[in-house]
């Protein structure tokens, strides 16, 4: 079975949630590591292990990104990575549907991704000339399953942060050498 890195400078961890039940706010991570076992021969053989650091998180204002990082959400300080381990993959024509358990904020539950599959290719000479594959995955999950459950009520009886999160990974994967 092949072994595939992922490429730290092609790859992100975005998500996003309702904020005041009325528009979405999106924020990433930047910092990932891991890697695909992969056989492009045979797609039901995809497995994916992600390491995300929690201290890259980005949403583009610095009062919101030290908030998300406090203990009200993610307390990076206590909790500084999140992972994605698979356990099983259900191949599909360009992808498939992806199990495996997630752990945030010290919490780990079972969730399946949505897969997309790209490749591979190999990259010209001046970029490395190294074989690629894509990961494109998506899922959904509440986040006060992963104890993550600060919020302020509003007056018609929404709250300020949703609790669904809707979660992309975009990944690019080098073929190990």
């Amino acid at each position: 079975m092949a072994i595939w890195h992922i490429d730290p400078d092609h790859s992100v961890a975005a998500f996003n949630v309702m904020h005041m039940m009325i528009v979405h706010v999106r924020g990433q991570y930047n910092r990932l590591s891991g890697s695909v076992h992969f056989d492009p021969a045979d797609r039901s053989s995809l497995a994916l292990a992600v390491t995300i650091d929690a201290a890259s998180l980005y949403t583009g204002i610095a009062q919101r990104d030290q908030h998300l990082c406090s203990p009200d959400f993610f307390d990076v300080p206590t909790y500084p990575v999140i992972s994605f381990q698979s356990t099983g993959f259900k191949a599909a024509r360009d992808g498939g549907r992806l199990a495996g358990d997630l752990t945030i904020h010290g919490v780990t539950k079972p969730i399946a991704l949505d897969i997309k599959l790209s490749g591979p290719v190999l990259s010209p000479e001046a970029m490395g000339g190294e074989t690629t594959i894509g990961i494109t995955a998506s899922a959904s999950i509440n986040r006060e399953d992963f104890n993550m459950a600060w919020n302020v009520p509003l007056d018609d009886a929404g709250v300020v942060v949703g609790r669904e999160i809707w979660i992309d990974l975009d990944i690019e994967a080098d073929l190990e050498e």
